[in-house]
């Protein structure tokens, strides 16, 4: 066994043992949950965009509570960070990336970043305590596998044709085509890889979600509504 294939199951293992916490905690006070959404999605499907769009019409929904909901994407390392006292700035530096043993060595000893079976357990336990306080959309960094057992949490996943996600890459970024697939394809990859390396999981796994939309045919205001009326109804039967 290699020594980084012995650090993912360590890693998995810590991560195993915090979920098993909070669900307990959950199924302890179920009459204290609050809802909460996760959004996951592929490259260029429009997440981060939609995503900022739920918080306002959520708060007019009947699940305002007195909280605000909020949406936690980058935002989610940094609260994971600063926890951990890391500054907020190394954010930037972090994306959903399958690290080799070596590399998260050598930017431990010389400070660049936290190595990954730091921050992968520190990301799970902020994920899972923002899950439990409600009125949270928790977006990427493996939220829709970490909250799968909480029953409070509703799961959307965002899919779309690699042409449309390249196309609306290509325009936020001002990039060329083949740049932005490039980009597209590496962080489909890269997300795909970190979710199965520390959650042995698979995004396209749809058994995973309440909701899979294709942001190709539906409208990104479309994509709200209905990612708001399917979490009404779901939060209702609770």
């Amino acid at each position: 066994m290699n020594i980084d294939t012995s650090v993912e199951k360590s890693s998995a293992y810590v991560v195993s043992q915090c979920q098993n916490r909070y669900e307990q905690m959950a199924a302890a006070h179920p009459r204290l949950l609050k809802p909460a959404i996760t959004i996951s999605y592929q490259s260029g499907a429009g997440a981060h965009e939609i995503a900022e769009h739920l918080p306002q019409i959520l708060q007019k929904t009947e699940f305002k509570g007195d909280s605000p909901w909020a949406v936690f994407d980058q935002r989610l390392i940094e609260e994971a960070l600063e926890e951990q006292r890391w500054p907020k700035k190394l954010a930037e530096k972090i994306t959903e990336e399958k690290r080799f043993f070596i590399d998260d060595l050598m930017d431990d000893l010389f400070g660049l970043r936290p190595p990954t079976w730091v921050l992968v357990p520190q990301v799970v336990e902020t994920t899972l305590r923002l899950a439990l306080a409600g009125h949270a959309i928790l977006v990427g960094h493996g939220a829709t596998v970490v909250t799968a057992n909480l029953r409070n949490v509703f799961h959307v996943r965002l899919t779309g044709s690699l042409q449309k996600r390249v196309e609306r890459v290509q325009k936020l970024r001002n990039l060329t085509a083949a740049a932005a697939a490039k980009i597209v394809r590496k962080e489909d990859y890269d997300r795909g890889r970190y979710i199965k390396a520390h959650f042995h999981a698979r995004l396209d796994n749809e058994l995973l979600y309440d909701l899979v939309i294709n942001t190709d045919r539906v409208s990104e205001g479309d994509v709200v509504a209905v990612i708001v009326e399917g979490a009404r109804r779901f939060f209702s039967a609770l």
